[in-house]
């Protein structure tokens, strides 16, 4: 007996990772250093304020709301930090500081908080939190501060092509970020950079937000009069780029069967193109991604793949 090596048994799964929720919330984080110092550069210290006491809010309200119903207190998972990073990129640069931490605020605790914590919320809290900013806060909410040579006044990319169907942006102050518009959602190539490091860490899939991003420029492309230069103009406008990477691949709001995640990214893709074109503002992006994950879990029951030799109906 003393020789005989014991098994362990036990239930399944067998696979182990080192990957935790802490990791996976700092990389997000780390991806998105590159937009944030863009934006704070070009706009400057009300810029920084408004990044810095989102993020303190956020991760406040969490420490609080869960000392008092006494829970295990778990900023330290770095979600609060990610919620109120992506809230405060999402705002103007120029908006009073308090109305962002309000959206903290609400972010944390009526969208993340009552509905049990991490993982049992519907939608993202960071962008309810916006809809939520931008319904209280309509004006300071869409008011941009001009950039440069101030070509467009004031007035987002979207925007000016929204008014003028023949006006035309410079591609390359797209990209690059010369254009008003939120503090991180501007810089494309900040953006881009920041969604390679999370594809190449393994963090998000490229799936999803190559098919929303195809999906809105297929849809652009047909609707707004097979027009070359407006859809790449419509794609690098606005937060597409950053809500296809940054938000529409939100493990918690995102399907997780792997067809489910292309019928998710074809729809945000569809409703984006929709508001954009024939909605009454020139932005839809943060609504699209909330109105698709009302129907994340129907898109997971239709998608689930059969179990392997199970039987098909008879008829």
């Amino acid at each position: 007996m003393e020789n005989t090596k014991l098994l362990n048994l036990s239930a399944n799964p067998h696979i182990r990772d080192n990957i935790t929720t802490s990791s996976i919330m700092r990389d997000v984080v780390i991806a998105m250093i590159p937009t944030t110092i863009y934006g704070v550069l070009q706009w400057g210290l009300n810029a920084a304020l408004v990044v810095i006491f989102t993020i303190a809010f956020a991760v406040l309200s969490e420490y609080v709301y869960e000392k008092a119903m006494k829970l295990p207190i778990t900023i330290g998972d770095w979600s609060a930090a990610v919620t109120g990073l992506i809230l405060a990129l999402n705002c103007p640069p120029d908006i009073p500081v308090w109305i962002p931490c309000l959206g903290a605020v609400f972010a944390i605790i009526v969208i993340k908080q009552l509905y049990g914590g991490l993982g049992h919320n519907w939608m993202n809290p960071a962008l309810g939190a916006r809809c939520f900013l931008l319904i209280s806060f309509a004006g300071k909410m869409t008011s941009f501060t001009p950039v440069g040579a101030d070509t467009f006044s004031g007035a987002t990319a979207l925007a000016v092509l929204k008014a003028d169907h023949g006006a035309t942006v410079s591609l390359v102050d797209e990209f690059i970020g010369r254009i008003p518009g939120t503090i991180g959602e501007v810089s494309k190539i900040c953006l881009l950079i920041g969604a390679a490091y999370l594809i190449i860490r393994k963090v998000i899939s490229p799936k999803i937000p190559c098919v929303y991003i195809a999906t809105v420029a297929v849809f652009t492309f047909l609707f707004g009069g097979f027009n070359l230069m407006f859809t790449l103009e419509e794609i690098l406008g606005g937060g597409l780029i950053f809500g296809a990477f940054f938000m529409a691949t939100d493990y918690v709001t995102s399907p997780i069967t792997p067809n489910g995640q292309i019928v998710f990214a074809i729809i945000l893709g569809i409703l984006t193109g929709l508001f954009r074109l024939f909605g009454g503002s020139a932005e839809g992006v943060s609504y699209a991604i909330i109105l698709t994950n009302i129907l994340v879990p129907a898109i997971n029951s239709v998608t689930i793949p059969k179990a392997f030799g199970k039987e098909g109906s008879k008829s």
